[in-house]
């Protein structure tokens, strides 16, 4: 191998957008504001390598708090792969997360390369895409997430992931994203998001109490899209998968949560789908 030196530094709003694109171009459906809300999760964590001025790869390596951190949008551009500078940058992203607890979730093709660099499985997750064709009552206890609610909803958001994340669900949860809650006398029960992308539209998070809430939610957001759905189920969620099946929706391809030490325990019981494969 043949390792070509580059120069790695913090991407801009502007260079994130260029990683994004990389993300579609492999076929990840990015959604089509991501680069902007990723960002606003902490502007220090994307990093880019450079070879004679150009960006020729990319990683996402985004610090929530002191403790714990996501990685993703690990991307080398196809003609310069094999040179060593996808290492280097995934080097840079785990140096940048320090002592943090680290999570990614990876594709089958590559979770033994994981293991090697001490990530340890927690959870499959299984994408379901389409349009569902079971008609859902929607109850009138769910209603938009307005400003003055983002307390209340990054509080019940802490029960479901392992570190508060206050900057990206203010970004997440406004406009162009549509961002519904289960709401019943101050009392959350449920809050999901859907997001535009390059092909129909992904939910994530879906975080409740229930499936009950889950599902009505779920037809919420539906109603809310024109296209078609994608969402990233949690193997523990097999009833609310099944739901997804019989209704007409396709399971595709899965990935594995994993992560590199000690992750605080939250309610996985209550995620019906995940935020987002690259940032948690």
């Amino acid at each position: 191998m043949i390792v070509t030196a580059a120069t790695i530094r913090t991407l801009s709003l502007a260079e994130v957008e260029i990683l994004v694109g990389w993300a579609a171009d492999e076929g990840w459906n990015p959604g089509l504001h991501d680069a902007a809300t990723f960002h606003a999760a902490d502007e220090q964590g994307f990093l880019g390598a450079f070879v004679g001025g150009e960006m020729v790869a990319g990683i996402s390596a985004v610090a929530y708090g002191e403790d714990f951190g996501f990685i993703g949008l690990y991307i080398c551009r196809p003609d310069m792969r094999g040179r060593g500078i996808g290492k280097a940058v995934w080097d840079a992203g785990m140096e940048r997360l320090g002592r943090r607890v680290i999570g990614l979730d990876g594709v089958r093709e590559q979770q033994a390369n994981y293991r090697s660099m001490g990530f340890i499985p927690a959870y499959r997750t299984f994408r379901f895409s389409g349009r569902l064709e079971t008609q859902i009552d929607v109850p009138g206890s769910i209603r938009p997430i307005t400003p003055d609610f983002l307390p209340i909803i990054a509080a019940f958001d802490r029960r479901f992931f392992p570190a508060p994340r206050p900057s990206f669900l203010q970004a997440w949860l406004g406009p162009p994203h549509v961002a519904l809650m289960d709401i019943d006398s101050d009392e959350v029960r449920g809050y999901g998001v859907a997001r535009q992308c390059r092909e129909g539209f992904k939910f994530g998070p879906l975080f409740a109490r229930d499936e009950e809430a889950a599902t009505a939610l779920f037809g919420a957001l539906a109603e809310a899209c024109d296209g078609n759905i994608h969402i990233d189920v949690p193997e523990a969620n097999r009833t609310f998968s099944r739901f997804l099946s019989s209704g007409g929706m396709s399971m595709g391809f899965e990935t594995m949560r994993m992560y590199r030490g000690p992750v605080q325990q939250t309610k996985q019981a209550g995620v019906f789908g995940v935020t987002t494969l690259e940032l948690g």
